[in-house]
């Protein structure tokens, strides 16, 4: 099974699991790297907690070892994104706009391909990014990522 479908079949497992919850689904990944990774990022008003993990973690392994749908060997990890956490989605650009954001791009835009700033206005095809020398206008195909920023 392609990653890309693994992702999607991923993905709608978990809505189902805890769409009686109050947590919401932000990502999933399945990737290589030394061995298959299934990551599954959830949160909730507040974080989600040890137990939340456990129970999403626990009902997934179950649905995925009874379909058995992934041929490779995997490691499935189920956490909070975390503080530094990759916007994505339609919510996360609505949630976060006007935070402190992280941009790295696949080629560099006036010499550069990071730029810390403040999340502005964003479309389909573009996000403004608000930074301490200028205002720009980014096409959302020249960003490789986009994540809160933390400060130490």
């Amino acid at each position: 099974m392609k990653r890309e479908a693994v992702e999607e079949l991923v993905t709608s497992i978990v809505e189902t699991i805890i769409a009686d919850t109050d947590m919401e689904l932000v990502d999933v990944e399945y990737v290589r790297e030394r061995d298959w990774y299934l990551r599954v990022y959830l949160d909730k008003q507040g974080g989600v907690d040890l137990d939340d993990c456990q129970m999403v973690s626990e009902k997934l392994s179950e649905v995925l070892d009874k379909k058995d749908p992934i041929k490779e060997n995997y490691l499935l990890e189920v956490s909070s994104p975390g503080l530094d956490r990759v916007l994505k989605k339609e919510k996360d650009f609505i949630r976060y706009k006007g935070s402190k954001v992280d941009v790295q791009l696949f080629k560099p835009v006036n010499g550069s391909k990071q730029f810390t700033g403040e999340l502005g206005d964003y479309t389909d095809t573009t996000i403004t990014i608000i930074t301490e020398k200028e205002t720009m206008t980014l096409e959302r195909s020249a960003i490789a990522q986009i994540r809160l920023h933390f400060e130490f």
